[in-house]
């Protein structure tokens, strides 16, 4: 089980010598990345020009920009909801950057009460995320979106 608490502890230490977006969605894309198993993406995607942009992930080349309401994240990002996907293929509108993932789970970041971005998370398991996962994922961003600077993102 991920210790999902030690991360957000984690991301919230490396964020207070440098709390800018950049530095700190790079970290926890890696810290993710390297902390959850059976993982083939882990990143965010940050608005601009009223779409998702890529921003700092790990895993395979990435999808550059998703319209508000298309696929996972921009369904996530047009709700403002936490989308738990146990097979992507199933999901109506679903956008095949990588052919080897099977489930997803896309959480909103906001700052000021609006969606600023979502954090984007792969997995080449079905049904791979849980609601222990959901959960923790959304705590986690919680703690991201306290300890980051978010200045020069569109909303």
């Amino acid at each position: 089980m991920t210790d999902y608490k030690l991360l957000g502890e984690q991301i919230k230490a490396l964020a207070e010598d440098e709390p800018g977006f950049i530095p700190v969605l790079s970290n926890a894309s890696a810290l993710l990345f390297d902390n959850i198993e059976n993982l083939n993406w882990a990143g965010f995607y940050l608005m601009n020009k009223g779409s998702l942009l890529l921003g700092p992930f790990q895993g395979k080349v990435a999808c550059i920009r998703i319209p508000l309401g298309r696929g996972v994240c921009g369904t996530a990002a047009g709700e403002d909801k936490t989308q738990l996907v146990d097979n992507v293929h199933e999901f109506a509108g679903h956008i095949a950057c990588d052919g080897a993932s099977n489930s997803e789970i896309v959480v909103p970041i906001h700052r000021g009460g609006k969606v600023i971005g979502v954090l984007d998370i792969d997995s080449p398991l079905l049904a791979r995320f849980s609601e222990e996962d959901k959960k923790g994922l959304e705590a986690f961003v919680k703690v991201l979106e306290e300890s980051t600077d978010f200045t020069g993102i569109e909303e």
